[in-house]
């Protein structure tokens, strides 16, 4: 779209090239869904759904997770069989000229352990 800010035109390019995917696209300290990966994402998650723009006739709805809690929340996603794809910046923001450069780095799909606590299991013993 033509209204789209550079910022909103990167996020959709990277999820045009992930569309079977929740991308998660890190913005500072938080890493960010928007559209329908929001309004699927936020109930999942049990967090808020809200909008940018809410003062524009079509407001964007977004929702966003700490980047130090983002493996608990991928598991959430993962677990109601959802495939991730995580978008990362690529540069310091505050060296950056312009448009911060992000990219996916990760994609993770149902199955896929996140937390080394989730391989604790009950021991086996070999009956010989």
């Amino acid at each position: 779209m033509a209204a789209d800010t550079p910022m909103m035109q990167q996020y959709r390019q990277l999820k045009q090239q992930y569309p079977d995917a929740i991308l998660l696209f890190r913005m500072g300290d938080f890493y960010e869904m928007f559209f329908e990966d929001a309004r699927l994402a936020a109930p999942i998650l049990e967090i808020a759904l809200t909008a940018r723009d809410k003062s524009h006739p079509h407001p964007v709805p977004m929702c966003g997770v700490p980047y130090h809690a983002v493996d608990s929340y991928i598991d959430r996603l993962l677990k109601r069989g959802l495939k991730v794809a995580i978008c990362e910046q690529l540069e310091d923001p505050k060296a950056a000229t312009g448009l911060v450069k992000r990219d996916v780095l990760r994609v993770v799909t149902p199955g896929a352990i996140m937390q080394s606590t989730a391989l604790i299991g009950k021991s086996c013993s070999r009956r010989r």
